[in-house]
């Protein structure tokens, strides 16, 4: 559901402002001067050591001569998109904060600047005011219901087009961090497999399942491996086609989703079983983004392929030493259970690459290297394609969803070499697991498809991150749409 939106050509003055209690101001960086409330702002710089420049850092809280509340930011030219989103969610929070039904955002500057701050206010104050599920109690539930925000007022810049694809990202980002965030009872592989066939129904996607049974007769031993430690065995790998009449691209999204991973045999600790129901978000990052995909009516095929299950420990979990086969035909040996990801993955990219997209792109909470390289500020990319690579970086950077590229290199390979099997799982001498990942999940890719591995190590971040304010922030899906955006050209 997105916000009502009014928009408002001329610039906001006071009188036009009088009956608003909520205010962003967004400024300029060329202004060396508030166009509103100047003196007002001026004397509060004053008072806290502060000038002008400052508001390219920290945003200014102000009361209101009508007894409402302002927020002042400025934007700068050289500041990158998510820097830009950064200083803006940090803006709305205080606004956010009191509730409000109407937020006004004000803009200035030249045409060119006002534009892009629009865009980047609008979807950062609708990202935010968005409500997710909770599981607290119905008092605080009524409560909240009765104090969403429903409306925002745009002054200063009035576009011709209705923000249609700031809402789509909105409500992408939304659908990833309301699954993301379920309870792992709330979202075990049979509701989720549920879920994801009504989304389907609703959006008029192509719907079906390929469950434990049809995928110990394909053959699909990697897969499998994980998911027969479950009871019940729900895992299955979920196929969804959108498929435009004028598409002339075809692309492939494949999302991990473990909805909770207890490590297997190889049991996590407490500390870092803790948000394991979490484990599940690269699939719905696909789900997000496929679901933008089609609300923006992209003319380009998509084919959503989501790898659903739990990793569980029980007498027929799957164990350290096992050999298994996969869909492929490559046999694994299994060093490590908590490394559930690759090998569900593994199969789901042999089934997707068997279509021959013109491209592959992977989302996986995947490796604890990928967050020890990067921590939880970016996440990274692994491609076949060093072209693909760039891509993906600018994508990033449009989207203000940083991203990080990784080598690819075959001598890594050495490091996988088994002495049993065609291929070891991972190795248990730590290093750069992030490339021994990729590098076997790339073994399992027929037709030598382009491919690009995108590792979550930014999903979950205390805090915020960029535009989000919420822990879990939907990284990966505004990155993914823009990313598909370029590849169409």
């Amino acid at each position: 559901m997105s916000v009502k939106l009014i928009q408002f050509a001329a610039i906001c003055d006071e009188n036009m402002l009088s009956s608003q209690k909520h205010c962003l101001f967004v400024i300029n960086d060329s202004q060396k001067a508030a166009p509103i409330f100047g003196e007002l702002l001026q004397n509060k710089l004053q008072r806290s050591n502060g000038d002008f420049d400052s508001l390219n850092k920290t945003p200014m809280t102000l009361d209101l001569p009508n007894g409402g509340m302002g927020v002042f930011v400025t934007l700068g030219s050289t500041l990158t998109m998510f820097q830009k989103h950064t200083l803006l969610r940090k803006a709305i929070k205080p606004l956010l904060e009191e509730n409000p039904e109407i937020l006004a955002i004000c803009l200035f500057g030249d045409d060119t600047t006002r534009e892009a701050n629009a865009c980047a206010a609008f979807y950062v104050a609708s990202v935010n005011a968005l409500q997710l599920p909770n599981h607290k109690g119905a008092k605080s539930k009524l409560e909240n219901k009765n104090k969403a925000l429903i409306e925002i007022n745009i002054y200063g810049y009035k576009a011709e087009h209705d923000y249609g694809y700031v809402n789509a990202r909105v409500a992408a980002n939304t659908l990833c961090r309301s699954l993301t965030i379920l309870p792992p009872n709330a979202l075990t592989p049979t509701i989720y497999r549920e879920k994801i066939k009504q989304i389907a129904k609703e959006y008029g996607w192509v719907w079906e399942e390929f469950d434990m049974p049809a995928l110990k007769k394909m053959g699909a031993g990697a897969f499998y491996a994980v998911g027969q430690g479950s009871e019940p065995l729900d895992a299955a790998i979920v196929h969804l086609t959108y498929s435009p009449k004028n598409s002339n691209k075809k692309i492939a999204l494949v999302g991990k989703g473990i909805c909770f991973d207890t490590g297997g045999h190889n049991l996590k600790p407490a500390k870092y079983m803790q948000g394991m129901h979490e484990d599940m978000n690269g699939s719905a990052v696909c789900l997000g983004i496929l679901q933008a995909v089609t609300e923006m009516a992209l003319e380009v095929k998509v084919d959503c392929w989501l790898a659903i299950a739990q990793n569980h420990i029980g007498p027929l979990a799957y164990k350290q030493n096992d050999v298994v086969t996969a869909l492929n035909g490559m046999t694994i040996e299994i060093v490590h259970t908590d490394a559930e990801g690759r090998m569900v993955l593994a199969d789901t990219l042999t089934l997707a690459s068997r279509q021959k997209p013109d491209v592959i792109l992977d989302f996986a909470t995947l490796t604890g290297s990928m967050h020890t390289a990067l921590s939880d500020r970016m996440s990274g990319v692994i491609s076949n394609r060093p072209e693909l690579a760039c891509k993906a970086l600018g994508a990033g950077s449009t989207a203000g969803e940083r991203v990080v590229a990784f080598p690819y290199d075959d001598d890594f390979d050495t490091d996988l070499e088994s002495d049993i099997a065609d291929i070891k799982q991972c190795t248990l001498e730590g290093g750069a697991d992030h490339i021994h990942a990729a590098r076997f999940l790339g073994k399992f890719i027929e037709n030598d498809v382009a491919w690009l591995h995108t590792d979550l190590s930014s999903y979950n971040r205390k805090g915020g991150l960029g535009a989000v304010a919420t822990d879990t922030n939907g990284f990966g899906v505004g990155f993914g749409i823009e990313l598909i955006i370029k590849l169409m050209d």
